[in-house]
């Protein structure tokens, strides 16, 4: 088996640490990060020799430029960096304001932007590596309450399919990840709920409910996601996008088959659009 050297975002809990322990297990090298290094102290312990727990806010692009030169320094090299680092937010985009619309974009997407931007020379030069980038299945769709959460995954997807025809000269594979419901402490301290407006109450409540009643009960395992990540990247035909959980297969599914269903019925006028010269 060869060795990897895995760099992880937001590895204190949930997704972030099931990786960080999958990898282990698997014999791999971790570096896993987050805000608070404190939180990482159990997964240093696992294994000393193989772990580099370091300080990062995905915010700031000088923290994630020091923490793969770190990285870089202690293992020699990055073979697969998963940006999972985010959070989660409920409410009606009205409910939402601007602040708090900024700094989801910040974390969720620009933070993902800032690792990578620190990443890629180092990718480039090793000539192979993969990015896992965690999306989410509002990043293929969205509903009332999620517009600003699916915003930053919608805005990562779109990122990540045009990064992935970049990097794919360089023998950089991107792997976008789409997980349904998952045992993870998103729904739990990992939610932002916004202020209720009256207008939205009934609009946006079985939104509210249902990712409340979801903490803690959710069907996907966080670890087996880990293991089938890996096995995408390790393929000779990576996927670009990989969804997780039975609800994330059914609902891009149905998705998909609205969006042909649309395509067809209005194909005629969407075509009928070009220019005609022979009307000047």
């Amino acid at each position: 088996m060869t060795v990897k050297t895995w760099f992880i975002t937001g590895a204190s809990s949930g997704f972030g640490r099931a990786f960080a322990e999958h990898a282990l297990a698997q014999g791999h090298n971790v570096v896993a990060t987050a805000r608070q290094i404190s939180a990482l102290a159990s997964i240093a312990a696992a294994a000393p020799e193989r772990v580099l727990t370091l300080p990062l806010d995905v915010t700031r692009q000088s923290d994630a430029d020091a923490a793969i030169k770190a990285a870089v320094a202690r293992f020699g090299r990055i073979d697969v960096l998963i940006n999972n680092a985010g959070y989660g937010l409920v409410g009606a985009f009205e409910e939402t304001s601007d602040g708090e619309l900024r700094a989801m974009m910040d974390t969720n997407f620009f933070g993902a932007m800032n690792v990578t931007r620190a990443a890629l020379p180092t990718l480039r030069a090793q000539k192979s590596g993969a990015i896992v980038n965690i999306s989410s299945l509002g990043g293929q769709l969205s509903f009332a309450g999620f517009s600003a959460y699916s915003a930053t995954k919608f805005a990562i997807e779109g990122v990540s399919e045009a990064m992935a025809q970049e990097m794919a000269p360089f023998g950089v594979k991107v792997l976008i990840v789409e997980p349904g419901q998952f045992r993870t402490n998103l729904a739990g301290p990992g939610m932002r709920h916004m202020p209720v407006m009256e207008a939205y109450r009934d609009v946006v409540g079985s939104t509210r409910e249902f990712a409340q009643r979801m903490n803690g009960t959710q069907e996907g395992d966080p670890r087996k996601a880990a293991a089938v990540i890996e096995a995408a990247i390790d393929a000779a035909d990576t996927p670009l996008r990989l969804q997780l959980g039975a609800d994330a297969v059914e609902m891009v599914r149905a998705h998909g088959e609205t969006l042909l269903k649309d395509l067809k019925v209005w194909e005629a006028l969407a075509r009928n659009t070009h220019f005609d010269a022979s009307a000047l």
